[in-house]
């Protein structure tokens, strides 16, 4: 049994406000009375509002009960997961393929409702031209200015060049399926 729901004799009120299995309230009673009611419909006598002046029970099978709670706390964990933050990482000397490839990834990310950290990531001499990396970042965030918007600006970490991508207020994954497929007829 749960600690939160009592059931049965546990339920303490002087006073309860009884519904039955179908929904329909039976009215104010003592719980003795309701206890009765249940145990000859083969149910139990769950308080599912013990704040309510008075508690409000309703005549069910606990078990059930507890199963249509767990269903509704899964249903809302699931909804609100939302967006994640995903991170593509690139390097100033990135190959054009594997550009392409990373960019179509950030416009899938943003197009499912995901923020995105796109990283460009200098090692060694490559510090010392900058340009390099921020040029590939200015052509990044050109090419997918359509499909999300710059939170943050690209800045400098150590030796990473960050920006973090939103997607757009109105943009759905519906729209970004369209266009990909508009793509694959100017391919042909």
């Amino acid at each position: 049994m749960s600690d939160r729901t009592r059931v049965n004799e546990r339920i303490r009120a002087r006073e309860i406000r009884v519904i039955d299995e179908d929904g329909a309230q039976l009215g104010v009673m003592q719980p003795f009375e309701a206890m009765k009611l249940a145990r000859e419909r083969g149910l139990d006598l769950v308080e599912i509002s013990p704040t309510a002046e008075p508690p409000v029970c309703k005549i069910t099978d606990y078990g059930k009960y507890q199963y249509q709670q767990n269903k509704k706390a899964h249903e809302q964990r699931k909804s609100s997961r939302g967006s994640q933050l995903k991170e593509v990482k690139f390097r100033p000397n990135t190959a054009e393929h594997d550009y392409q490839v990373r960019k179509n990834q950030i416009i899938r990310f943003l197009g499912d409702g995901h923020k995105v950290r796109a990283m460009i990531f200098h090692r060694g001499r490559e510090m010392a031209h900058q340009e390099v990396g921020r040029a590939k970042m200015d052509r990044l965030l050109v090419e997918i200015g359509d499909q999300g918007q710059i939170e943050t600006m690209p800045r400098m970490e150590g030796n990473v060049l960050v920006a973090l991508l939103a997607p757009r207020k109105g943009s759905t994954a519906s729209r970004s399926a369209g266009q990909a497929a508009s793509g694959a007829q100017h391919a042909q």
